[in-house]
């Protein structure tokens, strides 16, 4: 009879967390699994309280401490989770052995390199220290956004076609390795995001409104969306409490995600927000035409 590995067989679990609620999320949904998490918390980054469990602080780039780390705990699967902010400096660059002749590409790659390039590098440094790479949908599947309304309002036909411009223009950002969102009002676009993120996106376009740049009779829609070439097991598109609280901020109609591809936090109190604001939030079929919402 075949039986499935034990979850001591597999080794043992990692995450390493940067900003936000995500790795926290992902820590307790892997505890309930019966794993024992190791927490390796980016300084100056990882800003969760992770009472409860095994906890050790780290560099961003200090990849000889990560390496013994994984290697002293027995750990063999690693999940990224969070964001990060700052890139390291290449002062803050720690070698192990095995990546010394890695470090002029690694730098190459921190300075020049987009978002998902950055990610895929890491990623290959840590499969080079024997450990499998997971995404955090692979321990928390009811994650990942699914087709169609979410909550209980839906989007109008203004909504969209402002969803169609948002959609073209987030997938060009994506290309070129930006971002992965974008704003449209009115069927104008309005705004894009760079390596500030969503909310420092939502941010301008609240300043934008205020300043008469964007007319306040249209509300509009966020858009996020996978990049081409995203790397699936890191950086997924996420939206949460914090994204719908935002976007009421800068007075748009909803918000729209890739199902299957973008992650959703605390989904019943960012619906409980949505729906007392009125605003909508969809996840979208990228293959079929207006995301399948028509």
């Amino acid at each position: 009879m075949d039986h499935a590995p034990s979850l001591s067989s597999k080794g043992r679990l990692a995450i390493i967390a940067g900003k936000g609620f995500l790795p926290l999320y992902v820590a307790k949904a892997a505890q309930m699994a019966g794993e024992q998490p190791l927490i390796i918390a980016l300084r100056n980054e990882a800003d969760g309280v992770f009472d409860g469990f095994e906890t050790v602080t780290t560099g961003v780039g200090d990849l000889a401490t990560i390496e013994g780390l994984l290697r002293d705990k027995g750990v063999k699967r690693v999940i990224l989770s969070g964001g990060v902010a700052r890139r390291p400096d290449w002062r803050d660059i720690h070698p192990t052995l095995r990546t010394i002749l890695k470090v002029p590409s690694v730098l190459r790659t921190l300075l020049s390199g987009g978002d998902d390039s950055v990610l895929q590098m890491v990623i290959k440094l840590i499969e080079a220290m024997g450990c499998q790479v997971l995404g955090a949908h692979e321990i928390v599947p009811d994650l990942l956004a699914k087709v169609g309304q979410i909550g209980a309002h839906a989007p109008s036909g203004d909504d969209l076609r402002d969803i169609e411009k948002a959609c073209e223009a987030a997938r060009r950002l994506g290309e070129l390795d930006i971002g992965q969102g974008a704003v449209s009002v009115g069927g104008r676009l309005v705004a894009l995001e760079g390596v500030e993120g969503t909310d420092r996106m939502l941010e301008r376009v609240v300043s934008l409104r205020a300043e008469g740049r964007i007319s306040t009779r249209r509300k509009g829609v966020l858009v996020k969306l996978c990049k081409p070439q995203q790397e699936m097991r890191a950086d997924l598109p996420t939206i949460g409490p914090s994204t719908v609280e935002n976007a009421i901020k800068a007075g748009l109609a909803g918000i729209a995600v890739e199902a299957g591809r973008a992650l959703v936090l605390e989904e019943d109190k960012m619906i409980a927000l949505a729906d007392v604001a009125g605003l909508f939030v969809c996840g979208l079929d990228s293959g079929l035409p207006a995301g399948g919402l028509r």
